[in-house]
């Protein structure tokens, strides 16, 4: 244990609060999966709930063990490489979706001859966010005009945000306003982030103008979700309340101070979505106003984290990347946060690596590898320099002991020729057997 513990670079105390995260959301899982149990195969039996979240933990950890080998300062290009591609899977994504417990259907895509499931938004906003912070460390020295900063820029963050828009507005808003605290933090020019925050609320109106002109459209269909939810949230009437809201408050309200205890949770058999979208109100449920406020606490200590790598980091483009990448990660648990006590109307928006769910704890635990190798303090680095290097040096021995190997194999079939060739078959002396007897 202590090997492995010695082999993680980067930041120990981000690798700590991800993992209390990651433990704790075993028993919140286990318990709020009987709902979708019963559903599912009418036994109510959980472990295979859990044992799925177990799958899906392990090869998210395994994710950050691999992207925090990886140099950070590789991103920057593989960012413009990999924003195409994600366009072609969100483009998929809208037309192609697959329906998931009758949800939405642009939202996923199922992976061939494996069965998983993907939510593709996820991993365009991690792109989307690399990308920006590459662009944005680019141009620190140059003052590039607005015009071509539109192009190379902003195009692509609205190419983005239009083929995730019809399927989920929730990511889009959080996706934009990510997007412009980035483009504050890395200092481009105000007047401009004013014209495209302006310029964004024009595109948007304009799409629910033509949502209007078609109701009957595929593209639309969730529009009237959002009028629906927001709609709710803003009226008071008792009869009005969203039906999910209303169980996540009895949740919260059973909870009181210490909680019913681990597994004792009632509203899990009523509430929808208990296991993902409305965990945090399972939490506080079972575990009370202690088991809540921790969860809170722990999600602000990585958020002060955050800022401190950040802000020990050694490039500006290390600095954006974990702005863009670690931001956005809390303030989704936020949302979530703020939804379950009604702050804020049902979003859809998971937990980190809390809630179930395999795409989200990925692209989050990849997120979280990217923000580990900016980390990296220069020794560390160094040392895994050294050990690359160690490993070629023992790679080329290896190729060297076969070269001569081979070498010394043909030196000795030369040797045997050469001898064969001494021998001959002719023999002018008396005896005939001397050619034999000699060889």
């Amino acid at each position: 244990m202590k090997e492995l513990v010695n082999k993680l670079k980067g930041d120990r105390v981000i690798w700590s609060f991800v993992a209390l995260l990651a433990l704790f959301s075993f028993m919140p899982v286990f318990s709020a999966s009987s709902n979708l149990a019963y559903i599912g195969h009418g036994t109510g039996n959980t472990l295979g709930y859990l044992v799925k979240h177990l799958a899906h933990v392990c090869i998210g950890f395994l994710i950050i063990y691999w992207v925090h080998k990886v140099p950070y300062h590789y991103f920057r290009a593989i960012s413009k490489i990999a924003l195409p591609v994600v366009w072609l899977l969100l483009l998929y994504t809208l037309l192609k979706g697959t329906v998931i417990a009758g949800a939405n259907a642009s939202r996923w895509i199922q992976v061939p001859f494996i069965g998983i499931t993907f939510q593709t938004s996820t991993l365009a906003a991690s792109v989307l966010f690399i990308y920006v912070a590459r662009y944005l460390s680019k141009t620190k020295e140059e003052n590039e005009p607005f015009q071509t900063s539109f192009i190379q820029l902003w195009i692509p963050v609205f190419i983005t945000l239009a083929l995730i828009l019809p399927a989920n507005f929730s990511t889009t808003a959080l996706i934009f306003s990510m997007v412009m605290m980035l483009t504050f933090i890395g200092k481009y020019p105000l007047k401009y982030i004013a014209f495209i925050i302006g310029s964004g609320i024009v595109m948007l109106a304009f799409f629910l103008l033509v949502a209007k002109a078609f109701p009957e459209s595929r593209f639309f269909s969730r529009v009237s979700t959002w009028e629906s939810r927001i709609m709710n949230f803003t009226t008071d009437k008792p009869d009005e309340d969203d039906y999910q809201i209303e169980k996540a408050k009895i949740a919260i309200a059973s909870g009181k101070l210490g909680g019913l205890g681990p597994g004792k949770s009632v509203q899990k058999n009523f509430l929808p979505q208990s296991s993902s979208d409305f965990i945090y109100a399972i939490v506080v449920e079972e575990y009370g106003l202690v088991g809540g406020v921790s969860i809170l606490l722990l999600y602000l200590l990585l958020l002060f984290r955050f800022v401190i790598a950040s802000h020990k980091a050694n490039t500006l483009f290390g600095k954006l990347v974990v702005v863009g990448l670690g931001f956005p990660m809390i303030f989704q648990a936020m949302i979530n946060m703020a939804v379950a006590v009604e702050l804020l109307p049902v979003t859809g928006q998971t937990l980190p690596l809390i809630s179930s769910g395999g795409s989200s704890i990925w692209m989050t635990c990849f997120s979280l590898g990217i923000i580990i190798s900016v980390t990296k303090k220069e020794e560390e680095i160094a040392e895994e320099k050294e050990e690359k290097e160690r490993r070629k040096e023992a790679l080329q021995r290896l190729i060297d002991k076969e070269l001569a190997e081979e070498d010394l194999a043909g030196n000795e079939k030369e040797e045997i020729y050469e001898e064969e060739a001494m021998y001959s078959i002719e023999d002018a002396s008396r005896n005939p057997m001397n050619a034999v007897l000699n060889k």
